[in-house]
């Protein structure tokens, strides 16, 4: 059975940084392809950054410089550090993972206000 168990997510300020986490289990981590999307309210999902199992990363245009995806294969866990935060960075934040088949968590609240 796989899961991916995101956590991190919280209420932070505009320009403030919240590290996301996602812990995956029932899948040789290594060999897969790791991901973030988010989803606003009223929007739809969107793709945010991805980090390949050699290590090569690619972002979307709005996080680039911003944020900064890793992953730890030792301990089964991609991350998100979210830097320079801004308002509209408001979303629901899920982490995927892709082989041959393709899973999600149930994501974590990420609001950044004021």
């Amino acid at each position: 059975q796989v899961q991916l168990v995101e956590s991190g997510g919280g209420l932070v300020q505009p320009g403030g940084s919240l590290r996301l986490s996602c812990v995956a289990s029932g899948i040789i981590f290594s060999g897969y392809v790791m991901g973030w999307y988010r989803q606003a309210p009223g929007k739809q999902r969107e793709w945010v950054a991805t980090i390949i199992s050699g290590g090569s990363t690619y972002y979307a245009d709005s996080v680039k410089g911003r944020f900064t995806i890793s992953r730890d294969n030792a301990q089964n866990t991609v991350y998100l550090q979210m830097n320079s935060l801004k308002p509209e960075d408001t979303a629901v934040y899920y982490c995927t993972a892709r082989q041959f088949s393709g899973y999600w968590g149930q994501g974590t609240q990420v609001t950044v206000s004021s």
